[in-house]
C-alpha cells in the first residue's frame, strides 16, 4: 500500500515567522507518526525559511518510520547553513529525495532537466547509495528521462504532482491521472519506483492512487496542515490514511 509520508515544514513556517519554539515542529511529527503516518518529510534550504538543519538534527532517528530529506543537492555551506550534502552525510535518512529548487523560487515547481544536470547528480547519487540512502529525483510527468534516471543511479522518482493538482482542480481530472499514468508507466518500465508530491490533498488524491496504485510513497505538507487547521492534525492524518487504503480498494 501507498505510504504518507508527513511534511512538517509549514509548521517550521509558523514557528519561524513569530520566533521561539513554537509551535513545535517535533511535536507535530510525533503526533502525525502517532497517528499512522509512514514517514516524515522535511525541505531544509539555505535560506532556513522553514525547516532548519537543528530541526532536521532533531528529527532523525526519532521514528520507526521512514525519515525523507529532500532539497538540492547543489545548495553548498553558507554562514548559516551546512550545505544539503553534508546534512545527509551526516544522518543518513532513508530516503533522500534530490529536487532542483533554489531559494528565490517560493516552492518547488519544476524537476531535473537530466541532459543537462545528469553529470553533476551522477556521483552524488552514487555517494548517496553508497551511504545507505535510497535515492529518488523529483521529475515533471512530461518527462521522456525515465531510462537517464535510472542510468544515472535513481532508485525511484517523485512524479511533480502541481500541474495535476490544478488540472483536477479546473475539473480535469480524467485527463489529468491519464498523464500520470502515461509518466508512471514510463519510469515502472525503467525499473524505477515510484513516489508523489506536491499540492496533493483530501479531494486530489484518491483518484491519483484509484489511476496509479504503484505508488510507494506520497509526501504531503501544505494541504495537510491547511486541513489541520480546521480538523485537528491528528484527525487530518487518519483521513488522509483512509484515503490512501479506500483507493487501493477502488483499484482492484
Amino acid at each position: 500500500m501507498t505510504r504518507l509520508s508527513v511534511n512538517v515544514n509549514k509548521i517550521a513556517v509558523l514557528r519561524n515567522s513569530r520566533g521561539g519554539e513554537l509551535p513545535s515542529v517535533l511535536r507535530a511529527a510525533d503526533t502525525a507518526v502517532a497517528a499512522g503516518a509512514q514517514g516524515i518529510t522535511v525541505h531544509p534550504r539555505s535560506d532556513l525559511r522553514h525547516i532548519r538543519p537543528d530541526d532536521v538534527y532533531a528529527l532523525a532517528g526519532r521514528y520507526p518510520v521512514e525519515f525523507n530529506i529532500e532539497g538540492n543537492p547543489f545548495a553548498g555551506e553558507t554562514t548559516s547553513y551546512c550545505g544539503f550534502m553534508q546534512l545527509l552525510r551526516e544522518i543518513r535518512p532513508a530516503q533522500a529525495t534530490l529536487v532542483p529548487d533554489g531559494d528565490t523560487q517560493l516552492t518547488s515547481d519544476h524537476g531535473w532537466n537530466l541532459r543537462r544536470d545528469g553529470e553533476r547528480v551522477a556521483p552524488l547519487i552514487a555517494e548517496l547509495r553508497d551511504l545507505g540512502m535510497r535515492v529518488s529525483l523529483f521529475m515533471d510527468v512530461d518527462s521522456n528521462d525515465w531510462d537517464l534516471a535510472k542510468q544515472l543511479g535513481a532508485n525511484r522518482v517523485e512524479l511533480y504532482t502541481g500541474p495535476y493538482a490544478e488540472r483536477c482542480k479546473a475539473g480535469a481530472t480524467a485527463q489529468a491521472v491519464t498523464q500520470m499514468r502515461r509518466a508512471a508507466d514510463g519510469a515502472l518500465a525503467a525499473g524505477l519506483g515510484l513516489n508523489a508530491g506536491h499540492d496533493l490533498d483530501l479531494e486530489n488524491l484518491g483518484p491519483l492512487l484509484t489511476g496509479v496504485p504503484e505508488i510507494d510513497e506520497v509526501s504531503i505538507g501544505h494541504a495537510l496542515i491547511d486541513d489541520a487547521l480546521y480538523l485537528g492534525l491528528e484527525q487530518t492524518v487518519r483521513r488522509y490514511l483512509a484515503v490512501i487504503a479506500g483507493s487501493r480498494r477502488g483499484s482492484v
